[in-house]
């Protein structure tokens, strides 16, 4: 069952640009990429990084804590960290590689909605 929550206006971003906002108790990044609008859940599954701190890449943003990215189009995790060798492996061990959620974003007029019944769990890069 769908449970579209109101979380911002279309012309609150530019194309690349992105936000935190509030919808249901949860912090969520919305982000526009050329005409489309995205959402995924605002903390890095890493290290807790705020992600809407960031940078945006056209579709991919980085935590600003570790470097992990992921692709805001579905949560997809494109690298876990910019660590390497030891360092990343130990990482690794104490937080496994995941995606984040991500939400479908509904547009209605000027009104953006998300879904967060239909929330799509984290994914792991292929």
């Amino acid at each position: 069952m769908s449970e579209y929550v109101p979380i911002a206006r279309a012309d609150e971003l530019q194309d690349g640009e992105m936000k935190k906002v509030e919808a249901g108790g949860r912090e969520i990044l919305l982000a526009k990429v050329g005409e489309s609008y995205y959402a995924i859940d605002d903390r890095c599954p890493h290290m807790g990084g705020d992600l809407s701190e960031g940078s945006l890449e056209g579709s991919i943003v980085t935590c600003p804590k570790h470097g992990s990215r992921f692709d805001v189009r579905d949560g997809t995790l494109v690298r876990w960290t910019d660590w390497s060798g030891v360092k990343l492996a130990a990482g690794k061990l104490l937080r496994s590689p995941r995606g984040t959620t991500s939400y479908e974003v509904k547009r209605d007029g000027d009104k953006l909605s998300i879904d967060l019944a239909a929330g799509h769990e984290e994914r792991r890069a292929a």
